[in-house]
């Protein structure tokens, strides 16, 4: 597996949606994707890089 690097918000949208999520869809204090039944809540849009405790 390889290892987890910090990354921009954008960068983790556009990787997940290449994963074949859909979204970010705003819903509670958090945005989410959507792939067929998993539901994956994603950090709020900021200006800082995201890092690897968050990813993990």
């Amino acid at each position: 597996m390889p290892k987890l690097n910090p990354v921009s918000w954008t960068f983790l949208v556009k990787r997940l949606k290449k994963l074949g999520f859909e979204g970010p869809y705003s819903g509670g204090k958090h945005p989410f994707m959507v792939k067929n039944d998993l539901v994956l809540t994603i950090p709020n849009p900021h200006k800082a890089i995201i890092s690897v405790e968050l990813l993990s």
